[in-house]
């Protein structure tokens, strides 16, 4: 599907890079800074299935344990510099999947943890609870991908005649098809976890939803997460120079058009 547009058409997806804010060096520092982090949540997560109710929760966990300890080993080698640059897609890779398991499977998990532990509830509910939050989630990530991709093919990401065209001149107003099937799942969330469930407290179900939304977030995020994974192993101009600069943009000649 994306390889029907050409270079062109993601052109303004090259900001980041351009300000280097996702530039290798930024992005080692982000892998280093997450693990900590990591380490923490994966406690948390520990100490909370010592007392939640959720069904298969030390399966999960054991899963989990593994494939952050996993990312982490990569975090560490991917934030060596002769690495790093001489593999940029593959750190790009792994910073989608820190930063998705970190801000969003985390949450996700220590939120199921946390009503698990404050409820009175049986384990089929909680299964049928964690495939409603999933089916959510799945509806977001598609429309959030159908929305991006749309706005590619429509010339959104260009750069040309509206050089100075600011991403979030669009962004705002194409916002709308996303927040209300996300805003309609979390009332629905809400409304299933208040009948089903008997909780022994209201900010249990606020910190859940608050968990449950910032992993809705990261599934929002994955779209734009994804198709720069994809210009980075595409494009050359997604990538950079030994020596740290990111590369120009080069027509069918080779001659530059953008440096």
């Amino acid at each position: 599907m994306l390889q029907q547009l050409k270079e062109k058409d993601f052109l303004v997806l090259r900001g980041p890079f351009e300000s280097k804010r996702q530039g290798p060096k930024a992005m080692a520092g982000v892998l280093l800074f997450a693990i900590p982090f990591q380490v923490l949540f994966l406690a948390l997560e520990y100490f909370l299935g010592k007392v939640s109710e959720y069904p298969l929760r030390e399966e999960f966990f054991s899963i989990h344990l593994i494939l952050s300890s996993i990312l982490i080993i990569f975090s560490i080698i991917f934030a060596i510099p002769p690495i790093f640059m001489k593999f940029q897609k593959l750190q790009y890779f792994f910073n989608t999947l820190v930063s998705q398991n970190l801000f969003g499977f985390s949450f996700y998990m220590i939120a199921l943890l946390a009503i698990g532990a404050n409820i009175n509830g049986n384990s089929e509910d909680m299964i049928t609870f964690t495939y409603i939050t999933l089916a959510i989630g799945f509806i977001v990530f598609i429309i959030t991908f159908i929305r991006f991709y749309i706005l590619l093919k429509n010339g959104k990401y260009r750069k040309g005649a509206k050089k100075d065209y600011q991403r979030r001149k669009f962004e705002g107003k194409s916002l709308l098809p996303i927040a209300i099937p996300a805003g309609i799942g979390i009332v629905f969330i809400i409304q299933y976890l208040i009948r089903t469930f008997d909780f022994a407290s209201a900010e249990t179900i606020i910190m859940a939803i608050l968990m449950i939304g910032l992993f809705y977030t990261m599934l929002f995020v994955l779209p734009e997460q994804l198709v720069l994974q994809y210009c980075k192993i595409r494009f050359d101009s997604f990538n950079y120079e030994q020596n740290g600069r990111l590369k120009p943009v080069r027509n069918e000649e080779g001659n530059i058009i953008i440096d």
